[in-house]
This record gives structure tokens, sequence and C-alpha cells, in this order.
């Protein structure tokens, strides 16, 4: 089989932090393609400095909503990251692989959690 696709998370948020839904979704924009091809992406976050998990959720949690986990296993890979931030991953994994098990009924308790009156 050929060799992952590297994306660099640097080259696409244009700098040492992931702290951004957006730049994440482009992450996210630029791996999933790749993933729907059957492609195997090498996702490198060498040179970033700083990652929270908004971020992580948009880049790689939200791939949870569209491919089975099984894919995502097989085709993508995580390299070049800190202790502290392959923790946090698998915090935002484990959180994306329960939601969208069942994402209206997250959807409804956290409108009744902040307050939605609009029903």
């Amino acid at each position: 089989m050929s060799d992952p696709i590297t994306v660099r998370v640097f080259d696409i948020v244009g700098g040492q932090l992931g702290v951004s839904a957006d730049d994440g979704q482009r992450v996210f924009n630029k791996i999933a393609p790749l993933l729907r091809e059957g492609k195997k992406v090498s996702l490198s976050f060498e040179q970033i400095e700083t990652l929270i998990s908004s971020f992580l959720n948009a880049a790689i949690g939200q791939l949870y909503g569209e491919f089975p986990e099984e894919n995502i296993r097989e085709l993508l890979s995580v390299r070049d990251m800190d202790d502290e931030d392959i923790v946090m991953l698998k915090r935002v994994i484990e959180n994306a692989k329960v939601y969208f098990k069942d994402p209206k009924r997250f959807d409804k308790a956290w409108k009744e959690e902040v307050g939605n009156d609009e029903e």
C-alpha cells in the first residue's frame, strides 16, 4: 500500500497555535476529502506549540460524525504531539464518539442546560 500523505497542521494554520475552531475546520477540510478517497493521512503537529480542545474538536472530532471509527483508525495517524496533547486528543475523540452516537439527545440536553426558551 502507498505511503500516507503527510498533512502539516503548521502549514494549514500558518503558525504555531492550534487554538481556533476556524483553523481546526481548515484542517478538517484538508484531511476529510483524502479520507473519503480512502487515502492514508499522517497528520503532523510538528512546530505546533499550543493546542486547545476546540481546535481538535473541529479538526479531528467531527470526523466521527462522517466516518466509521474503523475507517478513521485505519486511515488517519497523528504524529509529533507531546504527551499532554495526546491525552487531550484522546478525550476529544471519546467525547466525539459519544456525541455522534446520538447528537439530537445531546443537542436537546444542551438547549435545556442553557435555558433555550424557543420551544
